[in-house]
């Protein structure tokens, strides 16, 4: 099956990208880049690959080799364009995350969430973690001017999780871990017809994450077609959860 996944030329997140990327294809599956103009070999947010405050905060060694195989895979230079991709030419979409600058780019853009939009009617997967889940909030459903996500159960980056790692890190990088002035949990909740019925948190965290072999400390949130998780912590879960929901679709 072809899963699309949109990334901003620059500063997506190591681990968003690559764990999902190597379960979805290990498995079989093809995963086609999409950047704003076609053919943009897109970067990683470099901070992620060497550490961002005295070589801590980064990505775990294991993402950080699939990463390095990614980018030595031909779809990587093989990116569409948001404009003119054709999303029914696709089983499934994938939204990453990411906090740094560069992300806006992609976290911003209305031609991408009017595709987005075309998509979600078709009701095939579609998996967001972190910060990709407000790509899903920004888009609007056509018939209803709402968010695509307003009746759905979803999670995000939590609030209390952007707050830690912004006041650990403004001393020295400033916004870095603010994307946007409002924060992704409080912009989600607005797009949702009940946040208190609908938003789910998950088990308070700041370093425990799970692992290739181990989701005790991962958590993920499934509605319908649609799944979704917090952090890079949630990675491998969120890329497992996602692949069993494109297996059942191809199943059917």
């Amino acid at each position: 099956m072809r899963v699309l996944m949109p990334v901003p030329d620059r500063d997506f997140d190591v681990t968003e990208v690559a764990v999902p990327w190597r379960i979805l294809t290990e498995a079989g599956h093809e995963v086609v880049f999409a950047t704003e103009r076609a053919g943009t070999r897109p970067e990683a947010d470099p901070k992620l690959l060497t550490g961002v405050l005295f070589g801590q905060l980064g990505a775990e060694a294991e993402p950080r080799r699939c990463y390095q195989q990614l980018t030595e895979s031909p779809e990587f230079d093989a990116t569409v364009s948001w404009a003119d991709m054709d999303v029914e030419e696709f089983d499934g979409l994938l939204l990453p995350g990411g906090h740094a600058p560069g992300m806006r780019q992609y976290l911003g853009s209305s031609a991408l969430q009017q595709r987005i939009a075309r998509f979600w009617t078709l009701e095939r997967p579609v998996g967001a973690i972190c910060h990709g889940v407000l790509v899903l909030a920004r888009a609007r459903d056509t018939a209803t001017g709402r968010s695509v996500l307003a009746d759905r159960r979803t999670t995000c980056l939590p609030k209390y999780m952007e707050r830690t790692a912004y006041f650990t890190t403004a001393w020295r990088l400033g916004r870095y871990y603010r994307t946007y002035p409002a924060y992704v949990e409080d912009e989600v909740r607005a797009a949702l017809a009940d946040p208190a019925a609908q938003f789910e948190r998950g088990p308070r965290t700041l370093t425990r994450r799970g692992t290739a072999s181990d989701d005790t400390h991962a958590f993920v949130v499934r509605d319908g077609h649609y799944v979704s998780a917090r952090w890079p912590g949630d990675a491998y879960l969120f890329g497992r959860r996602y692949l069993a929901l494109l297996t059942r679709t191809a199943e059917r």
